[in-house]
């Protein structure tokens, strides 16, 4: 659906974050004389209506609605443009769908603008924004003029009509936003555990909706380390695989294609094993995009293109040593009253948390756990720190008491506490490390109990740690460059 499509009908914006705010916005540029109806919390509508009274000129008219839709209220619209943050497996959405109401967003939309735009597209549990913004800075090195949006915090709609159309978009998809792409030139998948079971409501919904970006991608690169990942992907006639030795892998300390050394990872600005591996993913993506630009938009991929695509990504990794690591993903924020403070609030699964935990490993470290109740499992995480103890655990907001009585079920050798807040983990983190320890902040949950989102999790913990939050940083790279 085109926006264009949406002139003359009954046409509604569900949330005003910043999705929602360029989903109006985007109406407001291509049909000026719409009045869409918006419905948010009251917060968002009233920062909405300051933002409108200091604008130089009328942002658009539109009817705002403060209290949460039911299914008459969505039945009542021909068009709803949902922000991804809400399931699209709510009751209420399934029924107004049953009664003729169409379900678009912002990423579809923006897809249905740009059917011939090259782009690669990421998903992915964990280190989705990292692969991103990585393949984003080698393709630029390489040359390339680039668009890095997505989920990474820019939303498509804020690009839609660019005044010079870039060599490739690359674009993070969350797992909300996978079935929303109509089509890619490269999906790369980065691994699939167990996340976001509150908007999916199964494991199995989950990896199938992740799993649908490679329907729509001419060509899928994929973790090879992940069996369970790549045989739901044997029926797609192009995969690349990484992480295995006859692809982009990590052996003797660099990332290496077959036997060749392409980087010394001791020149790496990532740290830690997962790291590497998300490396590894980036150089794959570069070779698929190799492949596409040597074989051009509809022609047959053939193995003497691959060749050239090896070189093309081979060439490209000396750049990975100038890439600037993402704020908030184990961002060594430096030494405050004699610890060292690590922030990876970005960590929202176990699985996450142990690799932070893996990438400093032989030092004290006090871990602060929890947030927002997702439902999901943490006796793994359990077992793991009971074979690897750090030297304490701290677990805090709305899932600590279920966090902590698995840990305790499980038992280790390590301190265990409990906080309600960030601020009282903090304090307790305090106290437990030694001088000269780490403290990191990896939570294995999201933020929703008590922040809008990891950022601003990421930046209370620089404040309490002492640090200026403002200096933390933005993610380098967004936009056209």
């Amino acid at each position: 659906m085109r926006i264009a499509e949406l002139a003359d009908r009954r046409v509604a914006v569900w949330g005003c974050g910043r999705e929602g705010r360029a989903a109006l916005a985007a109406l407001y540029a291509r049909l000026p004389s719409s009045r869409p109806t918006l419905f948010c919390s009251e917060a968002e509508a009233r920062a909405l209506a300051a933002e409108r009274a200091e604008a130089a000129q009328a942002i658009g008219s539109v009817d705002i609605v403060t209290t949460p839709p039911d299914a008459a209220a969505l039945s009542a619209f021909d068009v709803v443009i949902k922000s991804p943050g809400i399931s699209a497996y709510k009751p209420e959405i399934l029924e107004a769908r049953r009664n003729g109401t169409r379900f678009t967003s912002g990423t579809a939309l923006w897809f249905a603008e740009h059917p011939q735009a090259r782009v690669i597209a990421v998903t992915g549990t964990k280190g989705k924004s990292t692969v991103t913004a990585t393949i984003a800075h080698l393709l630029r090195a390489s040359g390339r003029r680039v668009a890095l949006a997505g989920n990474i915090g820019l939303p498509l709609l804020e690009l839609l009509d660019p005044p010079q159309a870039p060599d490739w978009w690359v674009v993070e998809l969350s797992s909300f936003q996978t079935r929303e792409a109509t089509r890619v030139d490269v999906a790369v998948i980065n691994n699939l555990y167990e996340e976001h079971l509150d908007w999916h409501g199964t494991r199995e919904r989950y990896a199938e909706d992740k799993l649908a970006l490679a329907a729509v991608a001419r060509i899928v690169v994929a973790n090879a380390t992940q069996t369970s990942l790549l045989a739901p992907l044997a029926a797609h006639p192009q995969v690349l695989g990484f992480g295995g030795a006859d692809g982009w892998h990590v052996a003797g300390g660099a990332i290496r294609h077959g036997d060749r050394v392409a980087f010394d990872l001791a020149r790496s600005p990532l740290p830690g094993p997962h790291n590497a591996l998300n490396l590894c993913a980036a150089l794959a993506a570069l070779e698929a995009a190799g492949l596409v630009e040597e074989s051009g938009q509809e022609g047959p991929l053939l193995d003497r293109d691959r060749q050239a695509a090896q070189a093309f990504a081979s060439a490209a990794a000396a750049s990975i040593a100038t890439f600037r690591p993402l704020p908030h993903r184990l961002q060594t924020l430096g030494e405050h009253d004699g610890l060292v403070w690590v922030d990876d609030s970005i960590a929202t699964t176990p699985q996450a948390t142990l690799e932070a935990l893996l990438s400093l490993a032989g030092r004290a470290v006090t871990v602060l756990v929890g947030g927002y109740e997702r439902g999901l499992d943490w006796r793994g995480f359990a077992e793991q720190v009971r074979a690897q103890p750090p030297q304490a655990i701290v677990a805090m907001g709305a899932n600590r008491a279920r966090i902590a009585a698995q840990l305790r079920d499980v038992g280790g050798a390590y301190r265990l506490e409990e906080a309600a807040s960030v601020e009282d983990a903090v304090r307790a983190a305090r106290a437990l490390t030694p001088p000269g320890g780490v403290v990191l902040l990896s939570p294995g949950a999201p933020s929703f109990d008590q922040f809008k989102d990891y950022a601003e999790r990421g930046r209370r913990f620089a404040e309490l740690a002492g640090f200026d939050p403002l200096a933390i940083g933005a993610i380098e790279g967004l936009g056209i460059a």
